[in-house]
């Protein structure tokens, strides 16, 4: 892959990888679990395609993001990515190979495809009403960067990261394991950290953004934090 790589091809190779990485580590295509999160994902990956499709900037800010990206932002990628992916393969050992913790019932795991697919919905959202929503922590002075106010951002200042960690957490038992829960925890404490961080650098450097904290007090969960 290069820069000028384009994103649906970038999109199909991080799926390969993904749906590899399930299968390999399950050793089979019997793992039905993997079958549920593998279409899942497809769908996601076919809906974000055509919701995104009149959105260049978004696109090109997403695939190619500009300048100011944060020394933190950098070492949070170095740290959650081999923690997602080490997620993805202790479940597909738990639940495909060694069967070390008790597959989710019936009603858990509906409940946790459920999570997921809110998570990616609200995910999805939060990216077609925020012309600025990056794949990294930076200002986008270059894009005329300013406050979105619109659709989930009414309620909480990062529906994104929400939408992420709700899929993300759900995704352990999507694939039938609990131990695969433990690295992805570790993912998620990344994430909120990460949320901080952003929301501290969006305060002190972008127009607005306080008042818009002030009329919006969460970051995340309302009511919580």
């Amino acid at each position: 892959m290069t820069p000028r790589t384009p994103l649906w091809a970038r999109s199909i190779a991080a799926f390969s990888v993904v749906a590899a990485l399930v299968f390999f580590s399950s050793g089979g295509l019997d793992y039905w679990q993997g079958w549920v999160y593998v279409a899942a994902s497809l769908a996601v990956l076919g809906l974000s395609r055509w919701f995104l499709r009149d959105d260049p900037g978004l696109v090109a800010e997403r695939l190619r993001p500009g300048k100011g990206v944060k020394w933190w932002d950098k070492g949070y990628f170095l740290l959650a990515t081999p923690l997602f992916v080490a997620a993805i393969v202790v479940a597909g050992v738990d639940a495909g190979r060694r069967h070390w913790s008790d597959p989710p019932g019936a009603a858990v795991y509906a409940l946790a495809l459920a999570v997921f697919l809110a998570g990616q919905g609200l995910f999805l959202w939060a990216k077609k009403v925020n012309p600025f929503f990056s794949s990294v922590a930076r200002i986008q002075t270059d894009r005329g960067q300013s406050v979105c106010r619109e659709g989930p951002y009414r309620f909480c200042r990062h529906p994104g990261y929400l939408g992420g960690l709700m899929f993300g957490l759900a995704t352990p038992l999507v694939l039938g394991s609990y131990w695969a829960l433990v690295p992805q925890a570790l993912a998620s404490a990344l994430l909120v950290l990460r949320t901080a961080l952003e929301d501290r650098m969006l305060k002190r450097d972008l127009l607005w953004y306080a008042e818009y904290a002030a009329a919006v007090p969460a970051r995340l969960i309302p009511g919580i934090w």
